[in-house]
């Protein structure tokens, strides 16, 4: 028997929030990046408050068990500003880039690969060479057809491998899929792996006493925003829902680097919402709509939402809104701190790739 949906609405029985669903969902534009679980989004949107009763009971509870290591449960969520944080770091990296043109002569160049016309990918290549631009980065582009061969692929890789004015190297996800994914990223050279993909960066990030050169950009800037906020990692219990290459993977492994505890949580978890409850800091990149309930969180606990959902939504002139992996109503409500979707995680993602860059070409012209 299939488990139940849970409605993006946030309004399911607690018995519906125990399910991960690894399902199917409909793409609408314009298109949104996902990460980890799939699922249907077909119910309709209401813009009703999602917090249940058992979420009021759940904390009342908690403060009765736990009242000597908390002063409140009413008090919302502090928010965790990811657009002011990556605003500070593209003013810091422009700053860094004049320093390294008028020191050096260099400026730093992001190479990306775009192959086939998918309309989201096209939105998120623009946006990067907007973003290059802002800072002061040259952006180069290779457009290639969606029936293009691997070795097409590799080629235009290997020529940017080789060009000295490229120093990271960015291959746009999804490939079609008669191309394979895992042999293009291990193409890249690891000294221009910006996206942080490269085996031998994941090999590194994994073990101890070892550095990647680079860090994948969506973790690296999770990370970046507890450290900016002052949010204590070391020695706490964290828990992330998700195990993607892209995301969950790596930020367990740069939370465990920081001396966190961590606990993964993914489609095969038994009583997930139980595992969450442990963590001081949770961060959730799981791809489903408001999954993750008030009732699952620690109270005080700081979440991070990855996610960004679209959900149907009549009131909106494009026809839906977007919502994160979090049920923002509920959390806020139990968490000292959270990412708004959007507005959190999303905008430090093309930040750290900026960061990556500079890093990059400062690194190969040795410029401190």
């Amino acid at each position: 028997m299939a488990p139940p949906l849970l409605s993006p609405d946030c309004s399911t029985s607690a018995t519906t929030a125990r399910h991960l669903i690894p399902l199917k969902r409909k793409l609408l534009p314009p298109a949104i990046q996902f990460v980890g679980f799939e699922r249907s989004l077909s119910s309709p949107w209401s813009p009703s408050l999602c917090l249940s009763p058992s979420v009021s009971k759940y904390r009342t509870a908690v403060s009765a068990a736990d009242s000597g290591s908390m002063t409140t449960l009413d008090t919302t969520a502090k928010i965790i500003d990811g657009k002011l944080i990556s605003k500070q770091i593209k003013d810091e990296v422009s700053a860094e880039v004049t320093r390294l043109r008028e020191a050096t002569g260099v400026v730093p160049g992001l190479a990306v690969i775009l192959v086939g016309s998918r309309k989201d990918s096209q939105t998120y290549v623009r946006n990067k060479k907007k973003a290059c631009e802002a800072v002061g980065i040259k952006s180069y582009e290779a457009n290639l057809p969606e029936d293009c061969t691997e070795s097409e692929v590799l080629r235009h890789i290997e020529e940017f491998n080789k060009e000295p004015s490229v120093h990271g190297i960015l291959v746009q996800l999804p490939l079609p899929r008669h191309i394979n994914e895992e042999k293009i990223l291990a193409g890249v050279s690891i000294e221009k792996d910006v996206d942080g993909f490269h085996p031998l960066n994941i090999g590194r990030l994994a073990m101890q006493g070892r550095d990647p050169l680079f860090i994948p950009c969506t973790p690296k800037g999770c990370m970046e925003l507890l450290h900016r906020y002052k949010i204590d990692i070391k020695g706490k219990r964290a828990v992330v829902i998700g195990r993607s290459n892209i995301v969950g993977m790596p930020a367990a492994l740069l939370l465990q680097k920081a001396n966190a505890t961590v606990s993964m949580v993914h489609s095969y978890t038994k009583s997930p919402e139980e595992i969450t409850r442990q963590g001081d800091i949770v961060i959730c990149a799981a791809g489903v709509a408001n999954l993750v309930r008030g009732s699952w969180l620690k109270p005080g606990a700081v979440v991070i939402d990855v996610g960004i959902n679209p959900v149907d939504d009549t009131d909106s002139p494009r026809g839906y809104r977007l919502v994160g992996d979090v049920c923002y109503e509920e959390a806020s409500k139990v968490a000292s701190y959270i990412t708004p979707v959007p507005g959190g995680v999303g905008p430090m993602t093309i930040a750290m790739l900026l960061s990556n860059t500079l890093l990059s070409a400062k690194r190969i012209h040795n410029f401190k």
